[in-house]
C-alpha cells in the first residue's frame, strides 16, 4: 500500500493493485476460523460484500468520470493494523476512502486539463499527455480571432501512442491498433463508446473512406463531451480527434456530401420537405403580410374616404345653405333697391381679387394689387352713405392721415392698432379695417374674401359697426368665399352668384354674352381646347376673313393683357397668292365654299409652323415664348379672334352698374392708354371722345340687358375696340372683352369726382363740376377756384405704387400735364443709368399720339364752319 501512496497520480496503477490487494485478502481470510466452537467461518457473505464493493467501484468510477465534483478536505489519515475480522472491515474502509481522493485529486487534474483557460492547464496536459500547446497569452494582440465552434483545433505535433483507423465508417473490432487503445483505456470507456459511436456515425453519414483516429484526443474529448461540446456542431468538435481532419473536413463540407452516406436519401427527402415546408410557410406569411397591409391599407383609405366624404358632405351642405341664403337676401336688396338707394346706408368694400390659386400665386405684390381700389372710399361723397373698407394690408399712419384729409372728414382705422383721427367736426363717415388673418398668412397669396372669412376678430367689429343698419357688400372678382363671408355677417352681396360670375367672366363667356346682345364682335371662335381645332378653327376664320392682318389668341382665365398673344398673318409664305385669289373670284363670290377650299387646305399646311415661328405673347414676363403660352391656352381654353384691320385703333372701357331691381346705368367711361404692351391699358381718359355716346349708351344697354338675362348684377366692366373701315371708311366698335367686377377704372372716377365734387354724364360724355367755392388748408394739388391739377392715390406704405388723377379744362390739357408729371416723376426716381427701363417712356410716347391726334380732330373741326 506504500507503493500506492507515492505514485497516487497513476489512477490506472492504483486502482489495479487495490484489485489485488483485495483478491489476497480474500484468500486469506478463508483459511481463518473465528468461531469458538472451532466451526470453519462462513466467507459467503464477505465474498458478496467484496463482489458488491468491486462493482460500486466500477459504477462509481463511471458516474464520477461524468460529472463534476468538488474535493472534500482531505485530513491525515491514521494507519492501523488488527488481527480480527473487525479490524479486516476497518482496513477495506481506509482502503476505499482513500481511493476516493486518489480518484477526486485525479479527477480535478484531469478538469483542469480539459479548461482551456485556466493558467495550468499547459502544464498538467504535458505533464499527463505529453502533449505542448502553445502559450496564446504571450502572443500578439493583432492576432486574428477564430471562432472555435466553426474551425476545429489544429492537430497536434506530437505523434500520437494509440491511433487506429476507421474505414468508411467502421471499426474493425479485431484489429490491433484498436485492441491495444481498448485495453489502455479500459476503465473510461463507457464515455469513450459514446464519442466513438458519435464519431462513427459522422463518418458514415458523410461516407467518409478512411479516417485516422488519435486515441490520446478522443479520450479527452469524450470526458469534456458532456460539459458542452455535445452542443456544438460535429465539424468543430469531433473532428478534433482525427489526425487527417483537414482531409475529413475537407469532404464533410463539399456540397451534397451528406446525402451520399448513410441515411442520405432520408436525409435529402427531409431536407427537401423542410425547404419545400419553409418556402410554403414563407410565402404564406409573405402573402399574409402583403394581404395585411393591404387590408390595413384599405381600411385607412376607407376610413379616410368616409371622412373626407363627411366633411365634404358637410361643406356642401353648408356652401348650400349658404347658397341659399345669399339668393334669399338678394332677393330682399332687389325688391327694396330703390329704397336703399334713398336712404341711408352702409356699404362694404371687399376689393377682393378672387382668381385661381396658380394665378394669385403668379402675381407679385398681391395684397398692393387688391388694395389699387382703395378709393372705394370716395363713395363717402353721398352723404347717405357710409364705408367700410376692407383693407389686404395694413397701411402707414401717413397714409391714413392723407386720405383723412383727402375726405375731409373723420376718419377711423383699424388695422396695426385702433386709430381716430379729426379732421373736421363731421361725424365718422368710413373706417379701414384690416383683417388679422394677413399676419398669419402673409406669403400664401390668399383673395381678401378669405382673409376675412379667417379673421373672426375683424368679422366681429363689422357687425357691431352694421347693426341695425340697411348694409351691402361690394366684392370684387367673385370667389365662393364671399358667400361665407355674407352669411357670417347676414347682409347681401351687390353682384352675382360665384359660379355665375366664373362662367361668364372668360373670354369665351363675354363672347356668348355679346352674341346674346347681338352688338358687334371681332370675327372669332371661342371654347378652343385643342391643337387641331385651334389650326382648324385658325384656317376658317383666316379664309373668311382675308383682310385681317394680325390674329389675336386669348386665354380664358387671364386678364389684364397677360393671357394674350398675336401673330402676324405677313409672315404667312401662301397669304400673298391667297389675296391673288381673293381678288380674282371678287368679295361677291369669296363666300362660296368651293371657292375658299384650296386656299383653306394651303393654311392648315402651313398654319402649325407658322405659329410656331412667328406667335408671341403680349407680356413676355407672363409667357416667355409661344409654347409655354399655347401649354396653358390648350390646357385652360381660349379665343381666337381678329385684330382691327385698321391703322388707328382706339380701345375704351365704359363700366356699368347692373342695378337689381333691373335698370342698367353709366357710371363711367374712359379711352385707354397704353404702355409698353399695347394689348394692355394702364390709364384711361374720362371722358371718352373716341364713341358718340348714344352709340355707346345703345351698346352698353343691350350688354348689360344680357347680363341681367343670365343673373348677373352688380358692377360690369366693358372693354369696346373702334376704329374706321378700310372699305366703307365708316367707325366699327367691336365688344372685346368683359369684366364682372368692380374696374380700377371705376375706383379712379370716384376719387376723380370726389374731388372736383362734379358728376359724370356718360349720355353726353361730359364732366360736369360746380362752380368752386374757395377753401383755405387743402393740401391737394387740385385748384380750390378752377378745380384743376394733379391728385395721387397711394396703396402701399412704401409709396412704390401710386395713381395720379389730373384734371384739366380739355383732354389736351389734362394730358399735357399728365406726361409732364410722368416725366418729373421718372427723373426724381431713376438715375442716369436706368433712364429708359421703365414703362414711363412708352406711356409719354403713346399719350403724344394721343395728343397729335387731339389736335388734329380740332383743326378739322375749326375748318368745317369756316367751310
Amino acid at each position: 500500500m506504500s507503493n500506492i501512496l507515492q505514485n497516487e497520480d497513476k489512477l490506472g496503477a492504483v486502482l489495479v493493485q487495490v484489485q489485488d490487494d483485495l483478491r489476497q485478502l480474500k484468500a486469506s481470510l478463508e483459511k481463518v476460523s473465528a468461531d469458538e466452537r472451532g466451526k470453519p467461518l462462513d466467507i459467503q457473505a464477505l465474498d458478496n460484500a467484496i463482489c458488491r464493493t468491486e462493482s460500486s467501484i466500477r459504477d462509481y468510477l463511471t458516474s464520477v468520470n461524468q460529472q463534476q465534483l468538488v474535493l472534500p478536505c482531505i485530513e491525515d489519515l491514521q494507519k492501523k493494523t488488527t488481527s480480527n475480522l473487525f479490524l479486516c472491515f476497518y482496513n477495506m474502509s481506509f482502503i476505499f476512502t482513500f481511493l476516493n481522493f486518489v480518484f477526486y485529486r485525479s479527477l480535478l487534474q484531469h478538469r483542469l486539463a480539459v479548461n482551456m483557460h485556466h493558467p495550468n492547464s499547459r502544464v498538467i496536459k504535458h505533464q499527463k499527455c505529453g502533449i505542448s500547446l502553445p502559450d496564446v497569452h504571450k502572443k500578439s494582440t493583432n492576432a486574428v480571432t477564430v471562432d472555435c465552434h466553426n474551425l476545429p483545433v489544429p492537430a497536434s505535433v506530437n505523434i500520437t501512442k494509440y491511433p487506429f483507423t476507421i474505414i468508411k465508417g467502421q471499426i474493425d473490432q479485431t484489429a490491433t491498433d484498436f485492441w491495444h487503445f481498448k485495453q489502455s483505456f479500459s476503465l473510461c470507456w463507457t464515455g469513450v463508446v459514446n464519442a466513438l459511436g458519435a464519431l462513427e456515425k459522422l463518418l458514415r453519414d458523410f461516407a467518409v473512406p478512411l479516417a485516422k483516429v488519435s486515441g490520446e484526443r478522443l479520450v479527452e474529448f469524450s470526458h469534456g463531451w458532456d460539459n458542452g461540446w455535445r452542443k456544438a456542431s460535429l465539424e468543430s468538435g469531433l473532428l478534433f480527434v482525427l489526425e487527417n481532419w483537414e482531409e475529413v473536413l475537407g469532404v464533410v463540407i463539399r456540397p451534397g456530401q451528406r446525402y451520399k452516406g448513410e441515411g442520405g436519401m432520408e436525409a435529402a427527402a427531409i431536407r427537401i420537405q423542410s425547404c419545400w415546408r419553409r418556402y410554403s410557410a414563407r410565402t404564406a406569411y409573405l402573402c399574409h403580410c402583403r394581404r395585411k397591409w393591404a387590408a390595413g391599407t384599405i381600411a385607412i383609405s376607407w376610413l379616410m374616404h368616409t371622412q373626407m366624404r363627411r366633411v365634404r358632405k358637410a361643406l356642401q351642405a353648408r356652401r348650400l345653405s349658404q347658397l341659399e341664403n345669399n339668393r334669399s337676401r338678394a332677393q330682399h336688396l332687389a325688391a327694396n333697391w330703390k329704397h336703399i338707394q334713398s336712404s341711408k346706408r352702409t356699404i362694404i368694400h371687399i376689393p377682393s381679387l378672387g382668381y385661381s390659386q396658380s394665378q394669385r400665386l403668379h402675381l407679385g405684390e398681391f395684397d398692393v394689387l387688391q388694395n389699387i381700389q382703395i378709393s372705394r372710399v370716395c363713395d363717402i361723397r353721398d352723404e347717405n352713405v357710409e364705408v367700410i373698407y376692407v383693407c389686404p394690408q395694413h397701411l402707414g399712419d401717413n397714409i391714413l392721415d392723407y386720405y383723412t384729409s383727402f375726405l375731409k372728414c373723420d376718419g377711423a382705422t383699424d388695422g396695426a392698432g385702433t386709430r381716430t383721427t379729426r379732421a373736421s367736426s363731421c361725424r365718422r363717415r368710413f373706417i379701414i379695417l384690416t383683417p388679422e388673418a394677413v399676419d398669419c398668412f402673409p406669403t400664401h397669396n390668399m383673395c381678401l374674401s378669405t382673409l376675412l372669412k379667417y379673421s373672426p376678430r375683424t368679422l366681429k367689429r363689422i357687425r357691431y359697426l352694421i347693426q341695425g343698419k340697411q348694409a351691402y357688400i361690394v366684392g370684387g372678382v367673385a370667389h365662393v368665399d364671399d358667400l361665407a363671408v355674407a352669411d357670417e355677417l347676414g347682409v347681401p352681396i351687390l353682384g352675382p352668384e360665384p359660379a355665375i360670375a366664373q362662367l361668364y367672366s372668360t373670354k369665351s363667356g363675354g363672347k356668348k354674352i355679346f352674341a346674346g346682345a347681338e352688338v358687334d364682335v371681332p370675327p372669332g371662335q371661342g371654347d378652343i381646347y385643342s391643337l387641331n381645332q385651334l389650326h382648324e378653327t385658325l384656317a376658317e376664320l383666316m379664309t373668311q376673313n382675308i383682310d385681317v392682318q394680325r390674329w389675336i389668341f386669348k386665354i380664358d382665365s387671364e386678364h389684364g393683357g397677360r393671357g394674350t398673344a398675336y401673330c402676324d398673318v405677313c409672315h404667312l409664305s401662301c397669304f400673298n397668292w391667297a389675296l391673288q385669289e381673293y381678288h380674282r373670284y371678287g368679295p361677291e363670290l369669296w363666300n362660296s365654299e368651293w371657292i375658299q377650299e384650296s386656299v383653306l387646305l394651303r393654311y392648315l399646311d402651313e398654319i402649325p409652323e407658322w405659329l410656331a415661328h412667328y406667335a408671341q405673347p403680349a407680356k413676355t414676363s407672363c409667357y416667355p415664348n409661344w409654347a409655354c403660352f399655347l401649354k396653358t391656352f390648350l390646357r385652360q381654353g381660349g379665343v381666337v379672334e381678329a385684330y382691327p384691320p385698321s391703322d388707328s385703333i382706339t380701345c375704351l372701357t365704359v363700366d356699368l352698374l347692373l342695378e337689381p331691381a333691373g335698370e342698367v346705368t353709366m357710371l363711367s367711361c374712359g379711352d385707354q392708354l397704353h404702355g409698353s404692351c399695347h394689348l394692355e391699358a394702364v390709364g384711361s381718359t374720362v371722358p371718352q371722345t373716341s364713341v358718340h355716346p348714344e352709340t355707346l349708351h345703345s351698346i352698353c344697354t343691350r350688354v348689360g340687358q344680357a347680363c341681367l338675362q343670365r343673373f348677373i348684377v352688380g358692377y360690369v366692366s366693358v372693354d369696346l375696340a373702334t376704329f374706321l373701315d378700310r372699305n366703307t371708311m365708316e367707325q366699327k366698335v367691336w365688344a372685346v372683352d368683359l369684366d364682372i367686377t368692380y374696374s380700377d377704372q371705376l375706383a379712379m372716377t370716384q376719387m376723380l369726382l370726389m374731388v372736383t365734387g362734379g358728376t359724370l354724364n356718360c349720355h353726353t360724355g361730359c364732366l360736369e363740376v360746380p362752380m368752386p367755392v374757395t377753401e383755405k388748408g387743402c393740401e391737394h394739388q387740385i385748384a380750390a377756384k378752377k378745380k384743376q391739377g394733379t391728385v395721387f392715390a397711394l396703396y402701399d406704405n412704401s409709396n412704390r405704387s401710386i395713381g395720379m388723377i389730373t384734371v384739366s379744362e380739355d383732354l389736351q390739357g389734362a394730358l399735357v400735364t399728365f406726361a409732364r408729371n410722368l416725366s418729373v416723376i421718372h427723373q426724381e426716381i431713376s438715375s442716369s443709368k436706368m433712364q429708359g427701363e421703365t414703362n414711363f417712356k412708352e406711356l409719354i410716347s403713346d399719350m403724344e399720339d394721343v395728343l397729335h391726334m387731339t389736335v388734329q380732330n380740332k383743326k378739322q373741326i375749326e375748318k368745317k364752319p369756316a367751310a
